[in-house]
């Protein structure tokens, strides 16, 4: 059994795949009180591990009323996807936000694991031993690279 932030995580997926519409609407406090930790926990779950690099939307309303809906982003064909990765990688991305996108393309099924695992190798920070913001830019022209020699052998 994992720790609580990797059962709410998973508890929060299987959420989503049993959803038809892709989206989940939770209260934080219900959350909260049927995995009997803090409501900072949850939040700290859903902005960790429900990230746009993972290719989720998350909208949230504070208050009385208030909810947390998550979405998992779909998008229509090869060519937005291989767009939208780019957009998120930018002229420079730190290791975390780089393995976030390697977990999207993962989850997607676009990447095996062992072709994530070889990749962040590639583009960790013990191996792009220069100092910042040069290893930050680096490891985005790195990793905008291979996605795109990823989706060139795709087709898309």
């Amino acid at each position: 059994m994992g720790n609580i932030s990797d059962i709410i995580e998973k508890y929060l997926q299987q959420m989503l795949a049993a959803s038809d519409s892709g989206m989940v609407e939770i209260k934080r406090s219900e959350l909260a009180d049927e995995f009997q930790c803090v409501p900072s926990q949850i939040n700290y779950v859903i902005s960790t591990r429900f990230t746009v690099e993972k290719g989720y939307l998350v909208e949230s309303k504070r208050g009385g009323g208030g909810f947390i809906r998550i979405r998992r982003v779909r998008l229509q064909s090869q060519k937005e996807y291989f767009a939208d990765l780019l957009l998120h990688i930018g002229e420079t991305i730190p290791q975390l936000t780089a393995e976030h996108v390697l977990s999207r393309l993962v989850g997607d099924k676009l990447l095996t694991e062992r072709e994530a695992v070889l990749i962040k190798s590639i583009i960790s920070r013990e191996t792009l031993q220069l100092p910042l913001p040069i290893r930050d830019e680096v490891r985005a022209r790195m990793l905008r690279s291979m996605i795109s020699i990823l989706f060139g052998k795709l087709g898309g």
